[in-house]
């Protein structure tokens, strides 16, 4: 073999000879996001001494005698593993691109025998999902994510994680409702999901309106086109989310179409994405205003 190809097939000339020469050790352990426990790895045939050798070399590093970490796993799992817990709440959701919200720190799933200790920068949650977990996983499956966003976010904002799921289809509404969950917390939550619902904007925009008690029905069919959300019977709701509404050809079809809507009787409410997400009470106040004026209401002749 020339010297300048690595072993096992890498070319030097790619990643880099380090790389190229990697053990079947580490190779396993980047396939497993570089963290894993001791006993795992002797139950795929790596041996104390392979494994005593790679922390002696320092392509591993021990945490809590037990744990074995490559310098590349991420901050969550080594936090999950300092613990002998599971990465879930809302750090599992932030990795599944779920929520985009600020977090006190990392949110760690573990045993409830566990010592209940503070810990800086943790948020411990002790409470068992629906879905048992392998003993040295550490990484929470979806199902038991859904369950600690339900008991540490506000109802509201639970419901924009678990609707979130359901559009990239991590999970299915029937699942849903036929997991034995066991929680007053999740039961609420599961009463506000549901699949009309086709963007986070929208689903905010129902925890607004339910903060206020005001009722909107969803995808209402209006002259052969359906409208975001009716209030009553004339008040329409139209939500202008980025994707679709950014070019001035969507303009005018909007334009078009709050138009027709205004011919046939309806008064046409819009709100774009900045408004809804950042300027809550302008939207919530503006549809209070228009309920006390009557205008969700059918005009008689």
């Amino acid at each position: 073999m020339s010297p300048a190809v690595g072993i096992r097939g890498f070319d030097a000339g790619g990643p880099g000879i380090l790389e190229g020469m990697s053990t079947p050790l580490m190779v396993w352990m980047r396939q497993h996001d570089g963290v894993a426990h001791s006993r795992d790895l002797r139950e795929h045939g790596y041996s104390p001494y392979e494994v005593r050798k790679a922390v002696d070399a320092g392509e591993l590093e021990r945490v809590r005698r037990s744990w074995l970490l490559t310098p590349h796993c991420s901050p969550d799992r080594r936090a999950a593993a300092a613990v002998s817990g599971r990465v879930t709440c809302v750090t599992a959701a932030a990795r599944l691109k779920l929520w985009s919200g600020e977090s006190s720190g990392v949110h760690v799933a573990v045993p409830p025998t566990s010592s209940r200790i503070a810990r800086p920068g943790l948020v411990l949650h002790w409470s068992a999902g629906p879905v048992p977990v392998a003993r040295f996983t550490v990484d929470d499956p979806v199902l038991n994510v859904l369950h600690h966003i339900a008991h540490c976010l506000a109802p509201s904002d639970a419901v924009i994680v678990w609707e979130a799921a359901l559009r990239r289809t991590l999970v299915t509404l029937p699942q849903l409702r036929r997991t034995d969950w066991r929680s007053t917390a999740v039961d609420d939550v599961l009463r506000r999901v549901g699949l009309l619902s086709d963007s986070m904007l929208e689903t905010t925009f129902l925890a607004i309106m339910r903060s206020c008690g005001v009722e909107v029905r969803q995808q209402v069919l209006i002259d052969g086109h359906r409208v975001d959300g009716l209030i009553g019977e004339r008040l329409i709701m139209q939500l202008d989310g980025f994707e679709f509404h950014s070019t001035p050809k969507d303009r005018r079809r909007d334009l078009r179409q709050d138009a027709r809507l205004a011919l046939l009787g309806y008064t046409v409410l819009r709100f774009d994405y900045q408004q809804v997400m950042f300027d809550q009470e302008y939207v919530q106040q503006t549809i209070l205003n228009a309920v006390a004026q009557g205008l969700h209401l059918a005009r008689r002749r």
